[in-house]
């Protein structure tokens, strides 16, 4: 492959995917992450992706919400392991905050049908614990933001001041030692934030590919999270840096 066919080839996964690790982009242009890494450095300067911790970002990202439907299949077998092992940290009778993301989603789908108060802005989530007898739902309500399947805006935010629940379960769009958890979207930045003000313990719940990015709106500082549930792809460098920030990481088992 032609150094020019590379590029291209690099920049077209990178926006297919929205982003993308170095390890992964050295296996697919059969070639060293060294190269991989100077090659980003290049394009980067040309204007055509953004570097991250580990990989690359599209400059084509749109500050609006990635479809729900889109959301199902990206790295779903990291967000399946990621789900079951959050519902772990789930006993009966506790009071908890489940967002509108699909590991939230899967998480939904899998809770055992205990006594539980479950409050959600997702509808997706509200249907899958529907079928659960001993599972109280409580949604907030707000304006509907058809993308994501969820309710946001000043009804939403207002809901939630209403309540405190013993644990939170949000995902989010990026992960920066910096700049703490980022989302594309500003109202989903603001319900999110304010999920994570009323829990005692916040649990955040994100696939590998999400460490390293900085997306449009913050949320919240990472000091503000008490456990990251990850897969078991993310980048040691990353990891080792959350350690030494005292976030305590868990990696979902296989």
């Amino acid at each position: 492959m032609l150094v020019m066919e590379r590029y291209e080839k690099i920049v077209q996964l990178v926006n297919e995917r929205g982003s993308i690790r170095v390890s992964e982009l050295s296996e697919l242009c059969s070639v060293t992450e060294e190269t991989i890494r100077r090659d980003l450095d290049r394009l980067e300067q040309a204007g055509r992706l953004k570097r991250s911790h580990g990989g690359a970002v599209s400059v084509k990202e749109q500050q609006t919400e990635v479809p729900h439907t889109e959301r199902e299949i990206a790295y779903i077998e990291e967000k399946k392991r990621i789900a079951a092992e959050a519902v772990q940290h789930i006993g009966p009778r506790e009071r908890i905050i489940l967002d509108a993301s699909t590991t939230a989603w899967y998480m939904a789908s899998i809770l055992p049908d205990i006594p539980l108060t479950v409050l959600t802005n997702s509808i997706q989530v509200a249907i899958a614990l529907s079928t659960k007898e001993r599972v109280e739902v409580i949604s907030t309500g707000g304006t509907l933001a058809p993308r994501s399947l969820s309710y946001v805006g000043p009804l939403a935010e207002r809901s939630l001041e209403s309540y405190h629940v013993d644990k939170a379960f949000i995902s989010c769009k990026g992960i920066h030692l910096e700049r703490g958890i980022s989302e594309t979207n500003e109202q989903q930045a603001i319900i999110k934030s304010r999920m994570i003000g009323m829990a005692e313990q916040v649990f955040l719940l994100a696939d590998h590919s999400k460490f390293g990015l900085k997306t449009f709106a913050h949320v919240a500082d990472l000091s503000k999270v008490h456990t990251i549930i990850t897969d078991d792809q993310i980048d040691e460098a990353f990891y080792k840096s959350l350690r030494e920030l005292n976030v305590h990481v868990q990696i979902a088992s296989k």
